[in-house]
């Protein structure tokens, strides 16, 4: 098992990850699946939007796109975040920089433990689930981090 993140042309960097790698690992366990080789790739709106329009056929910014390669309960993928768009949502949401960024990472991760937002119930349960997790991070050793 191997968490790790990566920046594509970003000048932004997260620090003090041990915390946040344990977290995810931890998620992904409590979801039933068993941590595997996951990549954060931290990129700008252009990255995605590119990713966006060949791998998905959609002409749009977004947050977050993940890629599962993991094979029955094994949890393994990519999962691209666009730092630029998490700063425009952390605004419009009225939310930390830090909150919203987490809230995306672990969106990331649920989608490659099986979650799904293609419809209004399955993205209710996706929130609830992200929003639990999020404050359970937050009121750990979270809440001290530095990102």
């Amino acid at each position: 098992m191997r968490i790790r993140f990566f920046y594509d042309e970003v000048k932004y960097r997260l620090r003090e990850v041990k915390y946040l790698k344990d977290f995810i690992a931890e998620v992904i366990r409590e979801e039933k699946h068993s941590p595997g080789d996951l990549s954060f790739i931290l990129t700008g709106d252009n990255t995605i939007r590119e990713i966006n329009r060949e791998f998905l056929k959609q002409d749009y910014f977004t947050d977050v796109i993940a890629f599962d390669y993991g094979k029955g309960n094994n949890t393994c993928g990519e999962i691209y975040i666009s730092v630029d768009t998490v700063k425009k949502n952390a605004v419009n949401y009225k939310v930390s920089f830090k909150n919203e960024l987490i809230r995306v990472i672990l969106h990331g991760t649920l989608h490659l433990c099986g979650y799904r937002d293609g419809t209004e119930e399955d993205a209710l349960i996706m929130k609830e689930r992200e929003n639990e997790l999020l404050n359970r991070f937050l009121e750990g050793k979270g809440s001290g981090i530095q990102i």
